[in-house]
């Protein structure tokens, strides 16, 4: 399994449009093949600061995830946006703890 936690910031101004774009970004990765789990939203204490966590099966599921058409478009607009501060840490995983 590949865990991917990442997060990037959004300027005031960028948040309306972000947040109308969001729900479509997560049900289209959701749909994809491979895809555990991709959850996405804004830091309830700071405006602005989105964590994304995903869960994929297998390395090249997330490759074509980051190649899709529609993380495409929404890297595309999350620059015009004026994203900063972009992070993402990428693990692999051999199994759950506790499940």
């Amino acid at each position: 399994m590949i865990v991917v936690l990442a997060s990037f910031r959004l300027p005031q101004a960028a948040l309306a449009r972000a947040r109308t774009l969001i729900p479509d970004v997560i049900a289209a990765t959701r749909a994809e093949a491979g895809c555990h789990s991709y959850d996405m939203g804004e830091d309830v204490l700071e405006a602005g600061l989105f964590r994304v966590s995903e869960l994929w099966e297998a390395p090249q599921h997330l490759a074509a995830h980051l190649a899709s058409p529609h993380m495409n478009e929404w890297n595309k607009g999350r620059a015009e946006m004026g994203m900063t501060e972009r992070r993402i840490r990428v693990f692999e995983v051999e199994g759950e703890i506790g499940a």
